[in-house]
Parts: structure tokens; sequence; C-alpha cells
């Protein structure tokens, strides 16, 4: 199927477009652009009515497609259980959310440097004791956690999610001079546009039920490492290896057997090693496209810059 080589379409003006709300490790905002020119036309015509986000992380291919194509039903899902009671409580209590963000905000502005370093890692402090009752909250405690979290997302250093194998949220204080903590406009667009999406807990099998021909599915996994010392899984508890990108590959399959579109994104090992065909031999007879991004989360800022990504579809 011929591909539309133009970027992402733009929302109607009069409306305002959603965007992710948190800063996630391994979105997709820079890519957008290119992700565009490799989607099926089947959204532009019409006839792709569904989309399915496994791996929803910061949602920015989630909120363009939904700014941008008459979609009608959406499915998004994470192994993140904060991440999904974010988007729960974004959908359903947002107006909860946005007057407690508010709270912290006024009160977090009015401090001295100390009493912001310290605010924040008892903010920390509180969000870690209850992070294993996440997803069994009462309403004003999952609103409450939430805006912890972005509080934290906002305020830490780099905006950055990171979690140690315990998960517990270990990012230190950013000191930012003066950090949005509520954008009250933008936490809106994006309950408007999680109405007709089905929110999920679970692994990127859980959209099975969903997926049908008239779906487009866009996996975002998290990364294989290019290197021994890269890391891209850091912002959940439990490792992503080899077993699971196998894993994820023969369900990729099995959706494309169920008739679906499918793009999925990954690392491109070509960047460290030519003779790595890991991706190449798992999607052998599928397109497979490399497209331009920048690595900006390494600790040698030599090892910073430009790298290619893979893209890779089944139209």
């Amino acid at each position: 199927m011929q591909l539309k080589q133009i970027p992402f379409p733009f929302a109607p003006p009069q409306e305002a477009k959603a965007k992710p709300f948190l800063k996630w490790a391994g979105g997709k905002g820079q890519l957008l652009p290119q992700i565009g020119q490799h989607l099926p036309t089947g959204l532009w015509e019409g006839s792709l009515t569904k989309y399915a986000e496994p791996f929803i992380g910061g949602g920015a291919v989630f909120f363009q497609i939904a700014n941008s194509f008459n979609v009608r039903e959406f499915f998004i899902s994470d192994m993140n259980e904060d991440l999904v009671l974010a988007y729960r409580t974004i959908s359903q209590q947002v107006e909860l959310l946005i007057e407690r963000l508010q709270t912290i905000e006024l009160l977090y502005h009015g401090l001295n440097a100390d009493g912001r370093r310290g605010f924040f890692y008892d903010t920390r402090d509180q969000f870690n004791q209850g992070r294993t009752l996440s997803l069994a909250l009462a309403p004003e405690d999952e609103t409450e956690r939430v805006a912890r979290l972005i509080f934290l997302n906002r305020t830490c250093f780099n905006g950055l999610y990171r979690v140690n194998s315990r998960g517990d949220f270990n990012v230190p204080h950013g000191k930012y001079r003066n950090p949005r903590i509520c954008d009250a406009t933008n936490l809106r667009s994006v309950s408007r546009s999680l109405q007709n999406a089905e929110i999920r807990f679970g692994d990127f099998t859980a959209c099975r039920d969903f997926v049908d021909e008239n779906t487009f599915v866009y996996l975002d996994p998290p990364y294989r490492p290019i290197s021994r010392t890269a890391n891209f899984n850091s912002y959940f508890k439990e490792a992503f290896g080899d077993e699971e990108q196998k894993r994820l590959a023969h369900f990729y399959h099995e959706l494309g057997n169920a008739g679906a579109k499918l793009m999925l994104s990954n690392s491109d090992p070509h960047n460290e090693n030519p003779d790595d065909s890991f991706f190449q031999d798992l999607y052998a007879g599928f397109s497979i496209h490399k497209v331009s991004a920048s690595r900006r989360i390494n600790s040698n800022g030599a090892k910073r810059g430009p790298i290619t990504e893979l893209l890779i579809s089944n139209y």
C-alpha cells in the first residue's frame, strides 16, 4: 500500500490540541513528523476507525492520532500502574486534579530554594510509600497520587520519570526557577481526548480482543539497548529483554493476521554494531524504515547526538 508522504495534519484551530502531560523517557515528540510520513493511508481514507497503543507512555502519537483523524474508538494500556492511573484520573476526575495541582503550584512557588527542595523530597517519599496501592485507591487518593506524579515530573532533574529495581521514583530535585506544574488547559484537552478510550493496566497482549481489520496499532515498547551501558527501560521496574522482544514480535504477527495495520518503533542496533540483525530477523518480510532521532539521555555528553531508530510496519 502506498504511503502518505506528508506530515501529521494539525487539529482544528478552534479547539486546543491535546499534548503529552508528562515528559517520558522514549517519548516520540521529536519523531512525530517522520512517523506521520509512514502512517497507513486508511487513516486519511477513513477505513481505520479504531486505534490501539499498548505501550502508551507519554502518548505523543496517541494525541496526534486523536487530534487529527476520524478515529472513533481507542485502546491504551501500559504496565506502569501510576501511568495508567494518571490517564484514568484525567479522563474521569480532571477538575479535581487541576484543583489539587493549582494548590501545589501556589505552595511550591511561594517557597525559597531550601523549602522547595524539602517539599520535593517529602513529596517523593510520600509517592514511593504509596506505590503498591496505585490501582486500588479511593477517588480522592487517586487524585492526590496523580498530582504528586505530575509535580515530581515537572520539578525533578531533566523532567525524567525513572524508577529503580524496587520501583521507587529516584530522580533528584531539578531546581527550576518557575516550573509550570498545572497546565489546566492541556489537562482538559487530554481529558476530552480520552473520553472514547478504553484505558487498561496490562501488557501488550491486553489489546488482543480490541484489535480487528479496522484498527491501526502503534507499538512503542521499551527499546532494546544498543550498547551494554544503554538503558531504555528505566520507567518500569521489570526488564524488557530479548525474550520479551521476541514475544512481542510473535504478537505483532498475530495482530497482522487479524487484518490490523501495524507500526512498531525500536532502536537500531546498527548504530553500534552493523552485524546485529536482531530486528531484521524478527521482522523479516515487513517494511523496516530507518528514521533520524537524537540520543538525549546519556551520562556521557559525547554520546548524545544523532542516531537512527526503526519504524517497522506491515503495509
